[in-house]
């Protein structure tokens, strides 16, 4: 069997690791336990998450034993990584409902039968530790100048990073010393993003456990502009179909850039290597198959088969050339412009005012997707073969035309 770093490095996952030499070694003489940790920052993961989660299937799969930590206990401080403002403190119902939705979510990917894999809340440990002595026990491993010089609180100078979420470095570190005495825990992946906080965990356990551990991050899921994948007119892309629909979900990757899809197919499904480069040197019009192989891989490895084959039907339905949008009234759009001005210029509405008040009342949908945005800007991920569909009210159907 092909050793699993290789795998996820052919296929793309791998953006930094702390020893690839000693971390490939190890793969091959053990099964190893490793974590990924999940913050309950909503009720819902989406797709910045799913990059993770697929990563950690590619590891089960080698036969390695996954750890999938949901932040009970980190979820009340709450990650500063990439942001400029302090993020909404969760009430302690919220933490505890998040992270129930995390783990129904979670075992969709994950196998957790026989002991295949870990479920854990840090809650259960962060939640019991004495302040004195943490600080005495963990507080002298963190020097202050190495943490200020991380990649992860920089974003959060311009406003003040609090003493608050200054502790979340140590928090995560703590954890990865946690699992490692009580697990074996000997890896932590995660987004790239995350880098600081993990090298933070591996240095901890050196010291304090006097154990040779290790630290992988994945690339972040990107567009090949560099701007993050994931975003819809109803706000995130998110995993739950109650939040975005199947279809939705579907039509967002049958939309994505032509130069993103060798990448998507790589990262976010398990189709083999070999079928991936032949669908992504597909050229022209016949690109068009490798992103409807891809939405409908994704979808089927998120929602199940059975949601899978209803969004890849009815978007054949709508999109498909059977005549279904042929009899719409056809509206000009440009991506790049606010979906409000151009169904304004479209004469759909009267006046920005009446767009505005609709969207405000949830009557306003683009490709099945509730517009919630009253400046929403129209994506390229938005078209399918250059239309779009836009319904007003209940029955009012309009065509977007690039």
């Amino acid at each position: 069997m092909a050793n699993v770093f290789d795998t996820l490095k052919e296929r793309g996952f791998i953006a930094q690791c702390t020893n690839e030499k000693e971390l490939r070694e190890l793969f091959d003489k053990e099964r190893v336990t490793f974590y990924i940790g999940f913050d309950p920052t909503a009720d819902s993961l989406h797709a910045g998450h799913f990059i993770a989660l697929m990563a950690m299937a590619h590891m089960q799969r080698a036969g390695h034993r996954p750890i999938c930590l949901v932040g009970g206990g980190t979820g009340t401080v709450g990650d500063p990584t990439g942001r400029t403002d302090m993020r909404k403190m969760l009430t302690d119902e919220d933490i505890e409902h998040n992270c129930e939705c995390f783990k129904k979510q979670i075992a969709r990917f994950i196998d957790f039968s026989d002991g295949k894999a870990i479920m854990v809340n840090n809650g259960d440990w962060l939640r019991k530790l004495n302040y004195i002595d943490l600080l005495r026990d963990v507080g002298a491993c963190f020097t202050v100048n190495r943490m200020l010089a991380a990649e992860c609180y920089k974003q959060r100078w311009e406003k003040g990073l609090t003493f608050l979420e200054f502790n979340y470095m140590v928090m995560q570190a703590y954890d990865f010393l946690e699992l490692n005495r009580r697990y074996g825990c000997k890896l932590e992946m995660g987004g790239d993003d995350q880098w600081s906080n993990i090298i933070a965990g591996v240095e901890l356990n050196r010291r304090k456990n006097n154990v040779a551990v290790y630290g992988l991050t994945n690339k972040l899921l990107t567009k090949s502009d560099g701007k993050k994948m994931g975003k819809t007119a109803g706000g995130a892309l998110w995993l739950d179909a109650e939040k975005t629909s199947p279809y939705e979900f579907y039509q967002y990757w049958r939309n994505v850039d032509d130069a993103d899809v060798e990448k998507c197919l790589s990262l976010l499904t398990f189709l083999p290597m070999e079928e991936v480069h032949r669908l992504s040197s597909l050229e022209g019009s016949a690109i068009n198959e490798a992103k409807t192989v891809l939405a409908y891989e994704v979808t089927k490895i998120v929602h199940g088969e059975e949601e899978a084959n209803k969004a890849k039907k009815a978007a054949e339905a709508l999109f498909g050339g059977a005549g279904s949008t042929q009899d719409m009234p056809t509206v000009a759009a440009e991506t790049g412009k606010k979906l409000l001005d151009v169904l304004t210029a479209g004469k759909v509405f009267a006046s920005k005012s009446e767009g505005r008040r609709l969207i405000q009342q949830n009557g306003l949908s683009l490709n099945d997707a509730k517009v919630t945005d009253v400046d929403y800007i129209l994506q390229a991920s938005d078209f399918t073969d250059g239309e779009a569909i836009v319904k007003k009210g209940k029955k009012k159907y309009f065509k977007l035309v690039k």
